[in-house]
């Protein structure tokens, strides 16, 4: 089979169990970068068996580590993947013939379907939330920043249909799991900018996020799921406020 000339770009921890189906749904790419941080499990002797781009570098600033797993692919374009993701078949058709094309832009914007166990999220801003994923080699980079880092695209941007599979929480539990670890980092990432963040200030961006998912982004119309995902976003915003007076107590 004739690879497409494009570098599928995904950056790894102690993915063992997510990142064979990862690699096997991108076998059609010419090149696979993997830029691992340390792991301790067996991603490392899986990704060997799909690609010898394999780079070791420990995690420090997530942007950084995203620009630097960008520096090392040589193909004209990239796409990005997180180990829990999988590029659908309707997505490799349409890549390919972007590539095929080679048109005006500079990067296109890519429907995330992300699932919570086996229920995909329809709705509270889940779907189709499209991600700047696919771009012409140095034409973006990162935010150098620890949590959810800005893209930033030198050029025009189009948007695409096909889908990337967001496998990304085996349950309610691992999805609590996560909000914890993000709020740390976002909490951390407040401090550091030295923003000013006051109880009334949360009390509202609470409510805000809340009715912006439930009613804006229609997560109403995907039943008690779409309550519940909208009453993370509420939760998010709370959880980052007590980690951010937590850091600003400790620095007395």
């Amino acid at each position: 089979m004739e690879k497409i000339p494009i570098s599928v770009v995904i950056i790894t921890k102690n993915e063992e169990q997510n990142l064979p189906a990862c690699l096997e749904s991108v076998r059609w790419a010419k090149e696979i970068v993997i830029v691992d941080d340390e792991s301790t499990d067996r991603t490392f002797e899986i990704a060997r068996a799909y690609t010898d781009k394999i780079f070791i570098r420990q995690m420090d600033v997530e942007g950084k580590q995203r620009n630097f797993a960008l520096a090392q692919a040589t193909q004209g374009w990239i796409l990005i993947l997180d180990a829990d993701e999988r590029a659908s078949p309707e997505l490799e058709e349409e890549l390919t013939q972007v590539v095929a094309r080679d048109g005006v832009f500079a990067g296109y914007a890519i429907p995330i379907r992300t699932l919570l166990g086996r229920r995909w999220i329809k709705a509270a801003g889940y779907y189709p939330a499209t991600r700047m994923r696919f771009f012409r080699r140095d034409y973006l980079r990162y935010e150098e920043t620890g949590v959810h880092p800005r893209v930033f695209l030198n050029g025009k941007r189009a948007f695409l249909r096909g889908e990337i599979i967001h496998y990304g929480y085996r349950n309610v539990t691992h999805f609590i799991d996560k909000l914890n670890h993000q709020t740390t980092l976002e909490a951390r990432k407040w401090v550091e900018d030295g923003r000013y963040v006051s109880w009334f200030k949360i009390l509202f961006k609470m409510c805000e996020r809340f009715c912006r998912n439930y009613f804006g982004k229609k997560g109403i119309t995907d039943g008690f799921l779409g309550f519940l995902m909208s009453a993370f976003h509420s939760i998010y915003q709370f959880f980052t406020y007590e980690k951010y007076l937590e850091l600003k107590r400790s620095e007395r």
